[in-house]
């Protein structure tokens, strides 16, 4: 369904709309720091914009501009787009997309207004939340939470085509933002809650048709995985990264790293061969979860895809025996074929829902084409991106416990057996918690001082798995949880990391989680939102807070910034949701409701945080 504004007013945007349609490619636009053209900015996914107009030195100046209500509450992740004199906008469920005229007073060109089932709302894990619009040919892209995925055209928001990416009905859906690489538009797939098997898909920018499809798990053929596969680091290819070491069981033993030389190098088939009961389907790799649901980057002169894989499922882990590949994984594919050319297994045999889907930010440095990961896991990676090749794993703070670190020569992480979790075995002060140290709020990176800006996540949990029986369609958990605040007493930080170093160039605590993204500019600023609703610039240089502003509701979304008409803005949504404020729109208040985050987060009731009304909140001097 589709509204539009008066045809005068579509008549005075159309002519500067379509000469900059027809005249610009892709890159082009990324490389115009005026616009905002892709979900975090350029390929290389760095969340950084060169525009200087607003800086450390005038930041203090800055003021509300102007707003935009979308009309819909629960969380508002991502950011909007802006393509020449056009922004556009996106909602959480369902999935509403509004194109503003930033000539003519943001008038509304047009509105797209999808027919979504609200049975969709019940099977979408951790809120009804879309992280995002991608702009490719013309077309504006829209990946629908019922796995329907989009083209529009991006002159009126006629629907130029339609390609069904997942099927709700045994539990898939899609909160991610879909990417326009080159000729082909790519999407992935949630559902890891509720036994789906999951992948990444290509398809065709002009048509919608597939070209690809690679998943999470199985055989090598599903997979997209060949015989040059990790070629530069066979290791990855272990058929098992531990051994048993209580009589066994491994179900539920306990386990420690091999070393490299004692890891097994099967030719084929990981994705089916590291899930040890592969004749129980409901258990094994056939509904294996690996969702894909994060940011993907990419470099035009490798050709190669970059994205990581979440959760195994179940949550329980002695279901699921075995180190459960590709789950948990970074991966570099291809983008004409979909072959994998590199894996990575971040967390082998999962047991604590530490999602690897975050983002994996490309930077190069000194000749070296690197890319840098910061894990749910508490871990930051940083990798040679052309091979795959671990350069370096550090806790992103200390009281991460559940390894003690992360073995460089084989990847393995050396867990600690402490905070293993088994059937029916409650496990206490697991550090960090299910949601992850960092979860998909994106970080961003400054080519200007080489450093990482990262929004954090401070808590632990009490974990206990329990008894879970596969069925299509239905939750598929296995464990409940509770989590607590950090051992400092916060719930939240925003840090700097310098990766070359592998550890924090400054670090603040907050209150409070902070699962916004994160923006920097070459004004030495870095900008991010709170869940008690404010918006924040930081001297880049320090971490030295130069200004904030108290918006609506929570802050979930991803700061941007643009100019036009020779004006700088930046632009962050408001609404709070996702996993963390989730139990708050929903009125949940047990302290393991909301998987967890209700009692954690019971205090934001406080702050007049919820409920997540959702807004776009535009400021400039």
């Amino acid at each position: 369904m589709r509204i539009f504004s008066s045809l005068v007013s579509l008549s005075l945007c159309l002519t500067p709309i379509a000469s900059a349609f027809a005249s610009d490619t892709l890159q082009t636009l990324m490389d115009d720091d005026r616009q905002w053209a892709s979900p975090r900015k350029d390929y290389y996914n760095q969340g950084y914009s060169r525009l200087g107009q607003i800086n450390r030195h005038n930041v203090s100046r800055l003021k509300l501009a102007w707003s935009f209500s979308t009309g819909v509450q629960r969380g508002h992740e991502g950011a909007p787009l802006v393509v020449g004199n056009v922004m556009y906008v996106h909602t959480a469920f369902p999935n509403n997309v509004y194109a503003l005229d930033m000539d003519h007073d943001r008038k509304i060109l047009w509105a797209y207004f999808p027919k979504q089932s609200s049975d969709i709302e019940a099977i979408l894990c951790c809120d009804n939340v879309s992280r995002g619009l991608a702009y490719g040919d013309g077309k504006i892209l829209l990946q629908q939470n019922d796995g329907l995925l989009l083209a529009l055209d991006g002159r009126d928001g006629h629907k130029v085509w339609e390609a069904r990416v997942n099927d709700p009905k045994i539990g898939a859906t899609n909160t991610n933002a879909p990417y326009v690489f080159r000729d082909k538009v790519l999407t992935g797939c949630s559902g890891g809650e509720f036994g789906v098997r999951c992948f990444l898909a290509a398809y065709a920018l002009q048509d919608g048709q597939l070209q690809w499809k690679a998943y999470s798990t199985g055989p090598d053929s599903d997979v997209l995985i060949g015989p040059d596969f990790n070629a530069e680091n066979p290791h990855y290819n272990a058929l098992s990264a531990y051994e048993d070491i209580a009589g066994g069981n491994r179900e539920g033993g306990s386990f420690r790293a091999l070393p490299r030389e004692k890891l097994k190098f099967p030719e084929t088939d990981l994705g089916v061969k590291t899930w040890l009961k592969p004749q129980a389907a409901a258990n094994g790799w056939q509904h294996g979860g690996g969702p894909v649901w994060g940011w993907f980057s990419y470099d035009p002169k490798l050709n190669l895809v970059y994205y990581g894989t979440g959760n195994p499922s179940v949550w329980n882990p002695d279901i699921r025996p075995g180190d459960n590949k590709w789950a948990m994984t970074l991966f570099a594919r291809d983008l004409d074929t979909g072959m994998a050319r590199w894996g990575y297994q971040l967390t082998p045999h999962d047991e604590w829902d530490y999602d690897s889907v975050n983002e994996l930010i490309l930077w190069d440095r000194g000749g070296q084409k690197l890319a840098t990961h910061f894990d749910r896991n508490g871990f930051a990676y940083t990798l040679d991106r052309r091979s795959g090749k671990l350069l370096s794993a550090e806790k992103m703070h200390p009281f991460v416990n559940w390894a003690t670190g992360i073995d460089l020569q084989t990847g393995i992480p050396l867990k600690d057996g402490r905070y293993s979790t088994h059937e029916d075995q409650e496990t206490a002060a697991i550090c960090p918690s299910a949601i992850g140290v960092k979860n998909i709020q994106p970080a961003a990176y400054s080519p200007k001082n080489g450093w990482f800006y990262v929004p954090m996540n401070h808590l632990c949990m009490t974990y206990e798995a329990v008894e879970a029986k596969y069925v299509a369609g239905q939750p598929w958990a296995g464990a409940s949880l509770t989590m607590q605040p950090g051992p400092d007493g916060d719930m939240g930080a925003f840090m700097a990391w310098d990766a070359l170093k592998a550890k924090p160039a400054w670090y603040n605590r907050e209150k409070f989680a902070v699962w916004s993204g994160a923006l920097a500019t070459a004004g030495q600023l870095v900008f991010y939102g709170t869940l008690d609703r404010w918006f924040k610039a930081l001297d880049a240089r320090n971490g030295k807070e130069l200004w904030r502003f108290q918006v609506g509701s929570g802050i979930v979304g991803n700061p941007m910034t643009y100019q036009h008409r020779g004006r700088q803005y930046v632009a962050v949504f408001s609404g709070i949701g996702g996993w963390a404020g989730v139990a708050l729109n929903q009125g949940l208040s047990g302290d393991s409701d909301g998987a967890g985050t209700a009692g954690a987060f019971r205090e934001l009731n406080l702050y007049n945080a919820a409920p997540g009304s959702g807004a776009l909140n535009v400021f400039a001097l």
